[in-house]
């Protein structure tokens, strides 16, 4: 469980990065690519964040 925390944190890490990079960029095309990375970065997160949920124990 550990390694899937670990992977959880590093892809929300690469999310905000990618955000940030995001509003950083001058060029319109970056700005939309990064954007887009972060959201994605950010729905990887949440269907691991569930999947670890769903492997606990009740």
């Amino acid at each position: 469980m550990k390694d899937m925390q670990a992977y959880l944190e590093k892809l929300r890490v690469e999310a905000e990065e990618c955000e940030l990079i995001s509003k950083l960029a001058t060029n319109q095309t970056k700005k939309d690519l990064f954007a887009r990375l972060a959201a994605h970065h950010r729905t990887l997160a949440a269907e691991v964040e569930k999947a670890m949920g769903e492997s606990r124990p009740n």
